[in-house]
């Protein structure tokens, strides 16, 4: 089993820690098997928070052979993080352990100096300060996550949820992390930056409305010319209402929710299949290779080429059971 430590320090963010916690402690394989081993590791057994205290039933040492260590943030007030937590990461670090922040944990990280020269990303709130305290980390602060492969960060909270579900695509493929992600009630289909090169399932259709049965022949008949006409037709609506509806129970509108399915079936089809960029194009819908391929660099910031070539080399040397 592939062992996630989530590192609890005095004024730990509940939510931070518990969004792994969740995340890596519900996936299951097809079989049923769990692949992930989740520990709660701590300087103390207990650690308070600002509302409730925590049990860490796991020391330090908990971190030495973690094959994957989160480390969430703290509250403002926290103070610095102590001094045996930053060696234990640094030694964890040594040792090959991928380590990722949530949210504020990136200031815990860039303490231990695994950073310097990297990219990284925290909340927005605080980006502004995470560049002035450590002026060698190149603070990015419009993206949801920063992958820097052995060393991960992620933006606020919810972005947590974002990386954790990308690790456990790293680990086990898309199939599994669409899995994680409808356990964990939340959709993949977060807008702008490092996030959206890492999306694996369609955009979510609001179960029991009025519009579900058409959401699923829409994705169903992504490879067909679906005007907004078309589309209406099949709930017996106006095109004015029907674009009405569509935003208050998605979100968004029926052409931008078309398109991220679109892409989001292209992403399906480069990891699964070895047909041609221009036959995917046709078979997402998108009519042209030309209009696919700026389409998909939009969406994704990466060409179909590249973007099938990275899936390629990672799945090359991922095992279809669980991570070592």
């Amino acid at each position: 089993m592939h062992t996630v430590a989530i590192l609890a320090l005095d004024r730990t963010v509940a939510f931070d820690m518990a969004i792994p916690v969740e995340v890596f402690g519900r996936v299951r394989l097809p079989d049923g098997r769990r692949p992930y081993r989740v520990r709660v590791c701590g300087t103390r057994p207990e650690v308070p928070t600002e509302t409730f205290t925590i049990r860490a039933p796991w020391g330090l040492d908990g971190l030495a052979d973690a094959d994957t260590i989160i480390v969430p943030g703290r509250e403002e007030r926290a103070g610095p993080p102590p001094v045996e937590a930053l060696q234990a990461l640094r030694d964890a670090a040594a040792h090959g352990a991928r380590i990722a922040s949530i949210c504020g944990g990136a200031f815990t990280l860039a303490a231990t100096g695994l950073l310097d020269g990297l990219a990284a990303t925290t909340h927005w709130i605080a980006a502004d300060q995470l560049a002035r305290q450590y002026p060698t980390i190149e603070v990015r602060p419009d993206v949801l996550y920063v992958d820097n492969g052995q060393l991960l960060t992620s933006a606020g909270a919810s972005a947590g949820m974002d990386l954790c579900l990308h690790l456990v695509r790293s680990d086990l493929g898309s199939a599994v992390a669409a899995d994680a992600a409808r356990l964990a009630v939340t959709p993949l289909e977060r807008e702008g930056g490092q996030a959206q090169y890492i999306v694996h399932e369609p955009p979510p259709l609001p179960r029991g409305s009025l519009l579900e049965p058409t959401l699923a022949w829409i994705q169903d008949h992504l490879g067909e010319d679906l005007t907004l006409e078309a589309m209406a037709a099949r709930c017996a609506m106006s095109t004015r209402t029907f674009s009405r509806r569509f935003r208050e129970q998605t979100g968004t509108t029926p052409l931008q929710w078309l398109l991220r399915a679109r892409v989001r079936h292209a992403q399906y089809l480069l990891e699964n299949s070895d047909h041609s960029v221009e036959r995917i194009a046709v078979q997402a819908g998108f009519g042209s290779a030309t209009a696919f391929r700026e389409r998909f660099k939009r969406v994704t910031g990466t060409t179909p080429q590249t973007y099938r070539a990275t899936w390629k080399a990672t799945d090359s040397d991922r095992t279809p059971t669980a991570p070592d």
